[in-house]
């Protein structure tokens, strides 16, 4: 079953509210030739992802936006929906970054995460480790980027 948000809110959220085998999906957000265009001169200037011109000289037709663009927006929904604002710490990484279909202007960008575990730390009972898998899915419900975030979490109580 896909659920739409938390049952706790942020504010309020602990190690233990994120359940393994649950499923979420987020609310798409319009990605704009203009937001694709100002990320890419910013962080990844390659003609493809910068310039509106020399992109149609590419197979895409126009510009597509930089794959670290698309990592950034999952940081936003992330941010946005899933990190606790009570309880989130620094995380140590993300696995298996896949970039599968380019995000292109006018594209509706959408999440899909799954909790795949949770474990309490081992080293340290005041915090747990949750392991994610992340779809950045498009209106065609393609998927544009897949990722395993890893998420550290305060305990609502250790031991």
């Amino acid at each position: 079953m896909t659920l739409r948000s938390f049952e706790t809110p942020q504010e309020d959220r602990w190690f233990e509210d994120y359940r393994p085998g649950e499923v979420y999906e987020f609310p798409p957000i319009l990605v704009s030739e203009d937001d694709i265009v100002a990320f890419a001169r910013q962080f990844d200037p390659q003609p493809y992802h910068a310039d509106p011109l020399a992109a149609g000289d590419y197979p895409f037709g126009g510009v597509i936006a930089s794959g670290w663009h698309t990592g950034s927006l999952m940081m936003r929904f992330l941010v946005e929906h899933v990190l606790a604002t009570v309880s989130a710490l620094p995380s140590p990484g993300v696995d298996e970054l896949r970039w599968l279909t380019p995000l292109c202007a006018g594209d509706r960008l959408r999440m899909r995460l799954r909790i795949l575990s949770a474990r309490p730390s081992e080293s340290k009972p005041d915090r747990g480790v949750v392991h994610f898998f992340v779809e950045m899915l498009n209106q065609d419900d393609q998927p544009v980027m897949t990722v395993k975030p890893i998420g550290v979490f305060k305990r609502r109580m250790a031991g």
